[in-house]
């Protein structure tokens, strides 16, 4: 006896007692009521009078009628538990048997031996079949271990086993019942002095705990991908505010019910433009510019084109560049955009045999001060008529050429005619003629084209002269 109490207590030591904990809640405690059997399965000596009046409650068990047991457990893995079981109770009932000679019997009974306290701590070590039908509700278990038993005076070490079966009414609580055989090791049976062999039986409730859930959303931290903010368990336990399937985490509208394609963000006008991303949210347009549509195609949005209906360059606000002249050269390009001309001139007209000559019939009566390079009054409206020509032609260039005739020295005469050249250029250009498209020079009296024997010839030489410069 003495040994076995020794072994009782290691089993003890080793663990707590569980009801079908798991790896998320470690820690079980149970309590309820427990009856005892009075020693009938020890009283019978062969296992059919064990166990055939087991459910005699009236004849043999007895039981306190409040809480009575109570016990604490740890699992420790692979669907095995330890834990430790006390219970307290009232033995009102012990079986005996007395054999009957004319019916050659045992017959068996139960006397009350004085209502002796009922005290027991066990150790228990136990296995739980849940996982191997493959249930959440329904928990079969088989448990083996040790404890010590006082009833009234008498004590004695047991070794215990027995089956057990909860009803998991959620994931912490259950229904628990459970039978132990009890088997103390002593023969007699003598109240207040031997603890009998005997089966105690339990109901109560089981608590599971230990997890965390510290959101609140019923998926363990362990498992929860968002374990500070509730979420529902098809997304692991992280929120999705807009309700969009795509968790607040990931989502880059989060309080918007958007699509996957945009990361949880709307596209309202179904364009392929996420809202957040889109210029024109209400309106279909294209992706390359926002988001916004493009009536006439010209890659510029409407709401920034000039002339949404119509194609037209980014430069011109969208609109097409405009020719007023008509001459196909556009006014961005056209010298002369209100004056038709070619292509070949920049949108300006060419100039003309006609207007040349019309320019030098105007530059034969230029009148200078005699000897001078100064005009004389009556010159004026021939210079301005001179300078209108001139631009028509804005991209034309011209020589202005000053001659003389043969009186007076010739040093002189190629000076005056420089001199009279130069003058004409600097009217032109005072009057809005660019000086670069102007070149002045002088030829004195090397050029004559009449005789300079005759006065009438001579007045033809005394001239100005405007060429085209090509």
């Amino acid at each position: 006896m003495k040994h076995l109490n020794k072994l009782i207590a290691i089993l003890m030591l080793l663990g707590l007692s569980s009801q079908a904990q798991d790896s998320d809640n470690t820690w079980a405690i149970s309590f309820g009521a427990n009856a005892v059997d009075g020693g009938r399965v020890s009283a019978a000596s062969s296992i059919k009078n064990q166990f055939s009046e087991y459910f005699a409650v009236k004849k043999y068990w007895s039981i306190l009628p409040s809480v009575s047991t109570l016990s604490v457990s740890k699992y420790v893995g692979d669907n095995f538990s330890f834990g430790v079981t006390g219970s307290v109770n009232k033995i009102s009932k012990l079986a005996g048997g007395t054999y009957n000679a004319t019916t050659d019997a045992v017959e068996y009974s139960a006397t009350n031996p004085g209502d002796l306290s009922y005290y027991g701590v066990d150790g228990v070590v136990k296995y739980s079949f849940m996982n191997m039908i493959k249930s959440k509700v329904i928990d079969p278990s088989a448990h083996i271990g040790g404890g010590y038993t006082w009833i009234g005076d008498a004590s004695a070490g047991t070794i215990n086993g027995g089956l057990g079966l909860t009803f998991w009414l959620s994931r912490q609580v259950g229904i628990s019942l459970s039978s132990t055989y009890k088997h103390s090791f002593e023969d007699d049976r003598v109240a207040n002095v031997n603890v009998p062999s005997h089966m105690q039986h339990f109901a109560g409730l089981t608590f599971k705990f230990g997890a965390k859930d510290a959101d609140g959303d019923g998926i363990y931290d362990k498992y929860d991908a968002c374990p500070e903010t509730a979420g529902p368990k098809e997304f692991n336990g992280c929120p999705d505010s807009d309700g969009d399937k795509i968790i607040d985490k990931d989502d880059a509208c989060p309080t918007e019910a958007g699509l996957a394609e945009f990361n949880g963000c709307p596209d309202t006008d179904k364009d392929g433009v996420a809202d957040k991303d889109d210029a024109c949210p209400d309106e279909a347009g294209v992706k390359t510019l926002g988001g916004c549509p493009d009536a006439d195609g010209d890659g510029i949005a409407d709401k920034a084109d000039k002339c949404p209906e119509v194609k037209g360059p980014k430069e011109n606000g969208g609109c097409p560049w405009p020719d007023r002249d008509g001459d196909k050269v556009l006014d961005k390009d056209d010298k002369c955009p209100d004056t038709a001309g070619t292509v070949a001139n920049q949108g300006c007209p060419e100039v003309t045999d006609e207007a040349i000559k019309k320019l030098n019939d105007y530059a034969k009566t230029i009148l200078f001060d005699t000897a001078k390079d100064s005009f004389q009054k009556q010159t004026y409206p021939v210079l301005e008529a001179i300078t209108s020509i001139l631009k028509e032609y804005p991209t034309a260039s011209f020589s202005i050429e000053g001659h003389t005739d043969s009186d007076g020295k010739d040093a002189a005469n190629q000076t005056l005619s420089e001199n009279r050249a130069s003058a004409v250029k600097g009217y032109l250009v005072e009057h809005g003629i660019a000086s670069s498209r102007l070149t002045s020079a002088g030829y004195g009296e090397t050029k004559p084209i009449d005789s300079n024997k005759t006065k009438a010839g001579k007045a033809n030489n005394r001239r100005v002269e405007v060429k085209l410069v090509k």
